[in-house]
């Protein structure tokens, strides 16, 4: 049984004695709340019904509502809030978009907040904008395109952005059935590494255990992740977590304030004097990770506190991986990790002393040309002491976006089909008889390489919804260049973004898009602890002539093969979610969701549970790794992008209300700035061979050699050619140069 959260106030975890921490820097969520009811006063019963009925279009957690399934109580976060109004502001005139060279200084939070796109509309080379046109004019127009190349020259991406399932599985059924598996997500640049780590070592692709084993469990690990920032519900969690007596750690490049501190609106005892949340912090090299868990796990296996009975019984691999261990010197994991011996055993101790523990982990870890590798140190490290498969533990991949988890399962991916299953021949012959129709074998283009296709002439047609991939990829110089050589690109969003904005390669068509709550019917949606939720339609006012985006594939599919159409048309999204369940056995269960608060958590409460492993032979695997060499050049840097006041790259706020930092920040070590004779302030250029960046450095509690800078505004820094070798997710880490900028204040 975990331990239970007492009840009793108790100053041994309070963040600060000042009533509501006064004078301290951390998020005033009592403001967000009045700036929501503010920014939404014009549809204010809408905006209340979105929140008291809607399940969460932002992080992962998957409210119904305002509650949940892990604790009672009221849940609303600022960043729900914040993405509140994208669901309640009405349509622009569509006469902005009559000359776009007006909006060419727009930024994309100026874009974003001109409005909803109310009709479809379309733009072709030498006009100076977009005309308003009929949805039968322009699926025409894109179903005559697609049918004029070949299907490997299309290519199908969907944003996170509040997507549903419904939608991942038509779009990829829809794009199967144009005859091309070039479809894919932005779960890739995400979690895809945590997905392949996981199904090779365990059997399973998905977080193993719930959000209740975070509350009472002995050890709480995160790892490159930062809740209090991305996920910010999870902080009552936190809080419920300590007054249960779970020690909380944090391995971290930077030592992130919201993670030590934070102060919780909604529990009057966090509200008044703030919890402490991480008593342990181990600041690492950006790329450092996995040589301190290597480190860990010297200590664990030297000093006899792995579970032996499992790892004989339970586990392949672990001589191998102990016999390798045993070749790294401590001289090198110090080096590499850029943490001490000592730390790595003080750390050793916590895991070695813990009966149960779950660990946490983000896109710190995942998003590096070694993603997969990183994981599967992880992955070690928790089946030394069998902490998967059993209450109060877990290996938790935590989503960002309400929508991701569900992107690769319903088969998005250009890699898999639906469920998971690998594109192959054996696999394709399956989805063929499944929907009446071939399904071709060959495995599509991931977005880098549909990118790099276009840059090559070698695309005709970008099908995107939402997103932006000027802002999310690296090199957006690049990716702009290649955008402009598509000679269709088709942009379905519910607002304007400035890769909409783009010159024509020969034309552009613009989608408006329905929000989620808008759907007929309702529709599901799959959160981190692979909880499946409906989220009812919420009756209110409707914008122009958007449509649901799974409604709009399935049409344009049956355009371009009307011989097939009766193959992809649906009475409704009942009858959608009947074939869902068919197709994709997890999903079995997700048919019968019709009304609000209806959901159900495939797989149970803990994946592996009894630690029965869905391997060949039963049993999970050990891996042999060998850490990054992220040694420094003379004169370099190591640079992180971070995440400030923002939902993925849509920027809501110059300054970050919980590190204080502004989007120019350039986040250093005090040591650093003093040896390159700087002071906070001081604006310098960070240099590579893929750009440079001007901005302010700022002392911060990261260890020496190493900057962190603002997403997206840092990608300029990033080598497109970098990525791990099996996701293909780009590497979102980069070594600068760094020089004080002359004569610029």
């Amino acid at each position: 049984m975990l331990r239970k959260p007492r009840k009793i106030w108790d100053p041994s975890i309070w963040a600060s004695w000042k009533p509501f921490g006064l004078g301290e820097q951390y998020p005033n969520n009592y403001w967000e709340g009045v700036r929501a009811v503010w920014v939404n006063r014009d549809k204010l019963p809408y905006a209340w019904n979105i929140l008291n009925r809607g399940v969460c279009d932002g992080c992962s957690l998957g409210t119904t509502g305002m509650k949940d399934w892990t604790l009672d109580g009221l849940h609303l976060c600022n960043v729900r809030m914040r993405l509140l109004r994208l669901n309640t502001m009405p349509a622009f005139d569509p006469k902005i978009l009559a000359d776009v060279a007006k909006l060419s200084a727009q930024s994309s939070t100026q874009l974003r907040n001109m409005g909803r796109l109310p009709y479809p509309m379309r733009r072709d080379r030498g006009d100076k904008g977009f005309r308003h046109i009929s949805w039968d004019e322009a699926l025409d127009c894109i179903a005559s395109r697609i049918r004029q190349t070949t299907p490997d020259r299309t290519y199908y991406y969907l944003t996170s952005r509040g997507t549903v399932n419904e939608t991942y599985y038509a779009a990829q059924k829809a794009a199967r059935a144009m005859g091309t598996n070039n479809v894919d997500n932005a779960a890739r640049i995400c979690h895809s590494p945590s997905t392949s780590a996981l199904k090779t070592t365990l059997g399973v692709a998905a977080t193993t255990c719930s959000y209740k084993d975070w509350i009472g469990t002995d050890l709480l690990v995160f790892i490159g992740s930062n809740v209090a920032n991305n996920q910010p519900v999870t902080v009552k969690y936190l809080h419920w977590a300590k007054k249960a007596g779970t020690k909380i750690v944090v391995i971290n490049t930077y030592r992130e304030p919201g993670m030590e501190r934070y102060w919780v609106p909604s529990i009057p005892e966090s509200a008044v004097f703030g919890t402490k949340f991480a008593e342990d912090f181990f600041l690492v090299n950006i790329g450092g990770d996995m040589a301190f868990l290597h480190g860990t796990l010297k200590h664990i296996i030297a000093n006899g506190w792995n579970d032996k009975y499992f790892t004989d019984n339970y586990t392949n691999g672990f001589d191998d991986f102990k016999a390798f261990l045993e070749t790294q010197s401590w001289e090198e994991l110090e080096r590499l990790s850029g943490a001490t011996r000592e730390q790595m055993y003080a750390f050793a101790k916590m895991v070695g002393e813990a009966d149960k523990a779950v660990f946490v982990w983000s896109m710190g870890i995942t998003q590096h040309s070694n993603g997969e590798d990183n994981v599967r140190a992880i992955i070690n490290l928790a089946l030394t002491k069998g902490f998967v498969g059993r209450e109060g533990c877990g290996l938790m991949p935590i989503r960002g976006h309400s929508g991701v988890q569900g992107g690769a399962e319903m088969g998005c991916y250009a890699t898999v089909f639906p469920g998971g299953k690998p594109v192959n021949s054996e696999n394709a012959a399956l989805m063929s008889e499944l929907w009446g129709f071939e399904v071709t074998d060959t495995k599509g283009l991931i977005t880098s390489e549909a990118i790099e296709a276009a840059a090559q002439g070698n695309l005709d047609v970008l099908f995107s919804v939402g997103g932006n991939f000027t802002e999310v990829l690296p090199d957006p110089g690049f990716v702009k260049n290649a955008l402009k050589k598509v000679p269709l690109r088709v942009h379905m969003d519910i607002v304007c973004s400035s890769q909409m904005l783009l010159e024509p390669g020969e034309t552009v068509i613009l989608l408006p898009a329905t929000t989620r709550y808008e759907v007929p019917g309702g529709v599901t949606e799959t959160n981190t602890e692979r909880r499946v939720i409906f989220s009812p339609e919420i009756p209110g006012p409707r914008i122009g002539e958007a449509r649901p985006e799974w409604e709009v594939f399935l049409e344009l599919a049956a355009r371009v093969r009307p011989e097939i159409a009766d193959k992809l048309r649906y009475e409704n999204l009942s009858a959608l979610r009947q074939e869902i369940a068919k197709v994709i056995p997890l999903y079995a269960g997700i048919q019968h969701l019709k009304q609000q608060g209806d959901q159900f958590q495939y797989g149970g409460k803990h994946l592996c549970f009894g630690w029965n492993f869905p391997t060949a032979d039963g049993k999970a695997q050990f891996s042999v790794l060998s850490p990054p060499t992220n040694d420094l050049p003379e004169g370099y840097f190591r640079v992180a992008t971070r995440r400030g006041k923002q939902f993925n790259s849509m920027v809501q706020e110059r300054k970050d209300a919980i590190t204080g930092a502004k989007r120019e920040a350039i986040l250093m070590n005090s040591f650093d700035i003093e040896q390159f004779g700087l002071k906070d302030g001081d604006r310098v250029i960070l240099k590579n061979d893929s750009g440079e960046y001007q901005g302010k450095v700022y002392s911060a509690p990261i260890q020496p050699g190493n900057l962190q800078v603002h997403w997206p505004e840092g990608n300029v820094l990033l080598d497109k050619n970098e990525r791990s070798p099996i996701a293909g997710i780009p590497d979102y880490n980069a070594l600068v140069r760094l020089e004080k900028a002359v004569g610029i204040a």
